[in-house]
């Protein structure tokens, strides 16, 4: 797909005949997430629409800052009037309906999904997914100009961090010309790169530094430094004073080891279930094992939920270690040919 395709003329029109709309995105949001919600309500607020952004799990306290995030409805519980006075909902960086945490609710009214990530189920009345896209706010951003909107700094601001989330400060293999070219567009609109550095690099919360002591004191390496895994788990957070958004970033560090090629974030909750985070560098595709366990993401960005009962952390690695591992040797053929070589 063409790395400067339109929004679609569909999509367009059905956003203008509307005026009322929902906007959610998936559980645990993210940047792109949160960033492209705010940038999109704010962008339908000034055609003079409402916009409602309803996310299932609270903003974690780094994205708290971004213009918007104090009006974002959050929890299991529908917004006032919902469903009878929306006329779509908009659904934004979710692969499924199912990752919205809300799908029981949102099967009620028509879909609009705008996503990027491979693998998308095409759920909506209307699928716009572009797995070339940088960032889902990259494809608010031309969804804005297909508007004929002109962004303000705020609103311009919101979908940069969507960028710089999400190819990693611009070092992820997703930072392709693309996505400089959309971040200069939109630094021209108003964006405040510097803002933007201040709120994901020097405004951590107390409890996430301390959490991240926590998460440490569990790193170990695995197939010869090329795999490290690490835990969190509640008694961390409570040690820490930490919430559940205060994990967000965590995984990248043990990432910026030297040899290290895939992390495997592995949190423990309450419930007994276990949220596996994955990331990876280079050809080393973990989307595939993601959504082997009913989640997904991106080549090197990915994750899923195992459910609580029989598997024990313990197992959960073994098994985990072993499907990372053989990612691995796929990401490697030239490595596998030569051993393989007769002498």
């Amino acid at each position: 797909m063409s790395t400067t395709t339109k929004a679609p003329e569909e999509l367009l029109r059905r956003i203008r005949q509307g005026n009322r709309f929902l906007l959610t995105s998936h559980v645990n949001p993210d940047g792109d997430a949160i960033g492209s919600a705010l940038g999109l309500a704010r962008i339908l607020r000034k055609q003079g629409k409402s916009a409602v952004v309803w996310l299932r799990d609270a903003t974690p306290s780094i994205y708290l800052p971004l213009p918007g995030s104090e009006r974002i409805h959050v929890g299991a519980e529908a917004p006032t009037g919902f469903p009878e006075v929306f006329d779509a909902a908009i659904v934004l960086e979710c692969p499924s309906l199912e990752r919205t945490g809300l799908e029981d609710q949102l099967t009620q009214v028509d879909l609009l999904n705008i996503d990027h990530h491979l693998g998308n189920q095409h759920y909506g009345a209307i699928n716009w997914v572009d797995t070339s896209a940088p960032a889902v706010g990259e494809l608010v951003y031309r969804l804005a100009h297909g508007l004929h909107i002109q962004l303000d700094a705020e609103t311009a601001t919101c979908l940069y961090l969507t960028l710089v989330t999400d190819t990693g400060g611009f070092r992820f293999s997703n930072a392709t010309p693309q996505a400089f070219e959309a971040a200069a567009a939109l630094v021209r609109e108003g964006a405040q790169p510097e803002q933007v550095s201040l709120w994901l690099n020097e405004s951590q919360p107390l409890g996430s530094v301390r959490l991240l002591g926590e998460m440490l004191r569990t790193l170990e390496l695995h197939a010869d430094g090329r795999i490290a895994t690490v835990k969190l788990d509640p008694q961390m957070f409570e040690r820490a004073g930490a919430g559940p958004g205060d994990a967000e970033g965590l995984i990248d560090h043990p990432r910026s080891i030297a040899g290290v090629e895939a992390v495997a974030l592995l949190k423990l909750r309450d419930d007994g279930s276990t949220k596996v985070s994955l990331r990876s560098r280079g050809e080393v595709d973990i989307e595939k094992i993601a959504r082997q366990h009913g989640g997904g993401g991106h080549r090197n960005a990915a994750g899923f939920t195992l459910d609580g009962g029989a598997t024990s952390a313990t197992d959960a690695v073994a098994g985990i270690l072993a499907e990372i591992e053989a990612a691995l040797a796929e990401g490697a053929p030239e490595e596998i040919e030569k051993l393989g070589a007769p002498a």
